[in-house]
């Protein structure tokens, strides 16, 4: 039975039967400022508005599975020990909050967890600086198969494919979905690609990836060496996706929004389509409900913190709202 037989609270989540979902990957700490314009040098730029929220692509994609009803667990590495790296403290904290289970944090003593500058134009675009230590990098998951013994899905990104990929491969053991974030560019001999069910570009990570700027043909060629599904996300252009197998080409369009802020907008759409794909949806449904939850959240500033509720997706596709 999936979560969306399961009665649901005011709150947009699910009281029983809910999938859950393992997130692998980076978090960070997100400082967010909303100016006019982006800063250019030797000037001083006013914001409007701050925010100091959770960020990182799984992370972010932990808390959208929550908020949608998911029961979501994140597995990456941290800043540590515990108690003695504030930012980690602060990252694990927030993500307990939203209900997202930790345990498969691993802390990494003596090292400081990655932190955002990030800037939001009027326009809804975004500027990023990171600063993140190599150090994180050398953590691993002590026990993969215990870290997903209990979920439906797994989703990674590729910011730390060393930690995520034995958790990836234990899950594709299992026979359950396991969904790529390609957002970082990397190599078509990925390893990832091998261990993922569903891998899903960005269209900065796909063109980079690919070495061309045509979105259609970089899914081909990557379907040369990775045989599961394949997709691409490019914001208000919309989605194109390949199928298993037969390779069916699949287009759809972006819902018409204006847009307040597309931070996150990519995390919640991955976690929002692996959590479909762990209820049982087909890749078709997941595509269109991972779009609806990622076009709501670009309507709201504050980056994750915009995500929406389980009920705002669900009434947008029953045709009872409109996105504005």
């Amino acid at each position: 039975m999936s979560s969306t037989e399961g009665e649901t609270t005011a709150g947009g989540r699910t009281s029983f039967a809910a999938r859950q979902v393992v997130c692998t990957g980076i978090a960070v700490v997100d400082a967010v400022f909303h100016v006019q314009q982006f800063p250019v040098a030797e000037t001083k730029t006013q914001a409007s508005a701050f925010m100091l929220i959770s960020g990182g692509c799984a992370a972010n994609a932990a808390i959208a599975i929550a908020r949608l009803g998911g029961r979501a667990c994140f597995a990456g590495p941290l800043g540590g020990p515990a108690g003695c790296e504030p930012m980690g403290d602060r990252i694990a904290a927030a993500l307990t909050q939203e209900g997202v289970n930790v345990s498969g944090c691993v802390r990494v003593p003596g090292v400081a967890s990655s932190i955002s500058a990030i800037c939001i134009d009027a326009a809804g675009e975004r500027a990023i600086v990171n600063y993140r230590d190599d150090r994180l990098a050398e953590a691993r998951p002590s026990d993969p198969a215990a870290i997903v013994a209990t979920a439906d899905a797994v989703l990674a990104d590729n910011r730390f494919p060393d930690f995520s990929l034995p958790i990836c491969v234990a899950a594709r053991d299992r026979g359950i979905p396991v969904v790529l974030d390609a957002d970082k560019p990397t190599r078509a001999t990925d390893a990832l690609f091998g261990a993922a069910t569903h891998v899903v570009f960005s269209a900065e990570g796909l063109r980079a990836t690919a070495a061309t700027d045509d979105l259609a043909l970089g899914l081909e060629q990557i379907a040369a060496t990775c045989h599961g599904f394949l997709a691409v996300t490019d914001g208000p252009n919309g989605m194109l996706w390949l199928t298993a197998g037969a390779r069916q080409r699949h287009n759809l369009a972006a819902f018409p929004i204006k847009p307040i802020d597309t931070l996150a907008a990519g995390d919640v759409f991955h976690g929002a389509f692996a959590l479909a794909l762990a209820e049982g949806r087909d890749e078709t449904d997941a595509m269109r409900f991972a779009a609806v939850a990622a076009a709501i959240k670009c309507t709201r500033f504050g980056g994750i913190t915009g995500a929406p509720k389980r009920a705002e997706v669900d009434e947008f596709l029953a045709g009872k709202a409109h996105l504005k």
